[in-house]
């Protein structure tokens, strides 16, 4: 026969009412309970009914998850892997599932997001990527849906959302360029839609502003978070007359798409350019050189973008709608060097 609430409640000395509120995450259940009734549970193998419960509580248990376009960054970017572990680690442990869905254009894209919200299939959604005019943002506010944003929603200051202040990333990422030395430094970007890549190139420009080093349009390339764009980038950068010496890249995947390239050309990492990426991915230390990144938290990003999420279906107030994950310079052999070289040392 199988284990009900009330054989819990009663091997736990507790009320059934009590189980269902350990159940469903209830704020007002002390940790020491909710610990006690758990055990209970797993000792006594009992397993919620969801179907049961998400007609009584009229939620869904499921977090709704939109993936990224092109399909390929996920599974080439370590970025998204590691961002799906946060966001699912701390789904879990509060008790609830996730659901992926993706689209191959703003189409597809937008029908998924309706079959889920108007469907009643998730409880609130998580967006990977803030994009300027998101018309699914448009979408989840029209319908009053909850929902997080990783990143920064540049046209309403107050949709909830974690992020990181990226044109200080950018510019101390900038500044540890010119620290080495650079006088010439060029950045690799990723889509102008994207509000990271256009936070991360603000960044780029205050710095060498503030150094009154030149900026110039040349040094600039826009490319997606894949290898390839680094790759691609470096056959322009390298046939300049007047060529940077270092680069800011937006994306370690892409710095290696960039070391790749440089290799190939008969280049070397830092003696012919000089890198600094973002993420600070594992691979960065495996490189040959080892590359020099920005560490952005990116188990974090999504840990706390569950986190808020989940506040928010449970009806909490957020005190700020915008959180920041700070970041932090990895600094590696991929851009040091450069002063030793010119000094003659």
């Amino acid at each position: 026969m199988a284990v009900t609430i009330k054989d819990v409640a009663k091997k736990a000395g507790v009320s059934p009412s009590t189980v269902s509120r350990v159940l469903s995450n209830h704020p007002r259940i002390s940790k020491e309970t909710s610990i006690k009734v758990k055990n209970i549970m797993n000792e006594l193998g009992y397993h919620s009914n969801m179907m049961a419960r998400s007609l009584v509580s009229n939620k869904t248990y499921t977090l709704g998850m939109i993936l990224p376009r092109p399909a390929e960054e996920l599974f080439q970017n370590h970025f998204f892997a590691e961002n799906i572990r946060g966001i699912t680690t701390q789904a879990a442990r509060n008790g609830y599932d996730v659901l992926m869905t993706a689209g191959a254009n703003d189409s597809d894209e937008m029908e998924a997001i309706t079959r889920l919200v108007l469907g009643r299939r998730v409880d609130g959604i998580i967006l990977l990527q803030s994009r300027k005019h998101d018309p699914i943002i448009t979408f989840l506010r029209e319908h009053d849906f909850p929902f997080v944003l990783i990143g920064r929603y540049e046209e309403d200051p107050n949709v909830l959302c974690v992020d990181n202040d990226n044109i200080q990333a950018a510019f101390d990422a900038t500044s540890h360029l010119i620290s080495q030395g650079h006088t010439r430094i060029g950045f690799v970007s990723g889509p102008p839609s994207l509000s990271v890549s256009q936070d991360r190139l603000e960044g780029y420009r205050q710095a060498l502003a503030e150094h009154q080093l030149q900026m110039k349009s040349e040094w600039i390339v826009e490319g997606e978070f894949l290898q390839e764009s680094g790759y691609r980038a470096m056959s322009f950068f390298m046939s300049l007359p007047e060529r940077p010496t270092a680069l800011v890249i937006i994306d370690d995947v892409v710095s290696f798409g960039v070391m790749r390239g440089l290799t190939e050309l008969g280049y070397s990492v830092p003696e012919d350019l000089s890198i600094i990426g973002f993420n600070n991915i594992s691979l960065t230390e495996l490189s040959t050189p080892p590359l020099s990144s920005i560490d952005i938290g990116i188990y974090q990003l999504g840990y706390m973008a569950s986190q808020m999420l989940i506040k928010r279906i449970q009806g909490e107030t957020q005190p700020q709608p915008r959180t920041i994950v700070p970041h932090r310079l990895m600094i590696r052999e991929s851009s040091l060097h450069y002063k030793a070289k010119r000094s003659g040392v």
